[in-house]
C-alpha cells in the first residue's frame, strides 16, 4: 500500500525544504570535520562554507514560521551535528574568517598597548625634567608604566624596562609620600627611563617578526 508523505503541494514543498535543510546541516558538519582534520585547504573550506551558510540563511528565512529552532530540528531528526550548528547558527561565518578577525583584534590591541607604553614613558621622563620629584608624583607614573609594559605580551618576561621599573617602585614604596628624590636619584631614574624606552623601541620590530 502506497503511503503518501504529503496531502497537497504546500506540504510537499515543506518536506522538500526539510530535506534541503537536512542536507545543508549534514554537509556543513562534514566540511567542518574535514577542515579540522586538514583534509581540505583553508581556501576551499572557506569557499564551500560561505556557500553553505548563504544557502542555510536563505532556507532558514523561508522556514522561519515552520522551523523556529534549527537546534530543535537537529534533535527531532537525530542528526548529531554540533559543529554544523555552531558554524551555521552561532558563528555565521567560516572558521577561517573567525581566525583572521581574532588575529586582527590581537594586533589592534597590541598597537593600543604600545601607544600607551610610549605615552607613559614620555610622561614619566617629562615629569622629571619639570622637577616633579616627590614620591607621590613619581610613584603613580612608574606604576602606570610598569602596568602597561606587563600588558604587552610580546615583551619578554625579563625585559629591562619591567625589571628597572619594578626596582624603582620598590624603592619609592619604602619612602614617604612627601619625600623627594635627590638630584642623583632623579638623574639615575631619568637615565633608566630613557635606556628602557630605547630598549622598548628596539624590541618592537623583533617582537613583531
Amino acid at each position: 500500500m502506497e503511503v503518501k508523505l504529503w496531502n497537497d503541494k504546500c506540504e510537499r514543498e515543506m518536506y522538500d525544504n526539510f530535506a534541503e535543510l537536512y542536507a545543508i546541516v549534514k554537509a556543513t558538519e562534514r566540511l567542518e570535520k574535514a577542515y579540522v582534520r586538514d583534509i581540505i585547504t583553508p581556501e576551499d573550506y572557506e569557499l564551500d562554507c560561505q556557500k553553505l551558510i548563504a544557502h542555510f540563511k536563505t532556507l532558514a528565512s523561508t522556514l522561519r514560521g515552520i522551523v523556529p529552532s534549527i537546534e530543535h530540528f537537529e534533535q527531532t531528526y537525530n542528526m548529531d551535528c554540533p559543529a554544523a550548528i555552531n558554524r551555521l547558527v552561532v558563528s555565521g561565518v567560516p572558521a577561517t574568517v573567525e581566525h583572521r578577525a581574532a588575529a586582527a583584534a590581537a594586533v589592534s590591541t597590541s598597537a593600543a598597548i604600545v601607544a600607551e607604553c610610549v605615552q607613559n614613558f614620555i610622561t614619566a621622563m617629562d615629569s622629571l625634567k619639570l622637577n616633579m620629584v616627590a614620591v607621590d608624583q613619581v610613584h603613580p607614573l612608574l606604576s602606570d608604566l610598569y602596568g602597561s609594559l606587563n600588558k604587552l605580551s610580546i615583551l619578554p618576561h625579563d625585559f629591562e624596562g619591567k625589571t628597572k621599573m619594578k626596582e624603582w617602585i620598590g624603592r619609592l614604596s619604602k619612602m614617604g609620600a612627601a619625600d623627594e628624590l635627590i638630584e642623583q636619584q632623579a638623574r639615575q631614574l631619568h637615565f633608566d627611563l630613557e635606556s628602557s624606552y630605547n630598549s622598548f623601541m628596539a624590541a618592537l620590530p623583533n617582537a613583531a617578526s
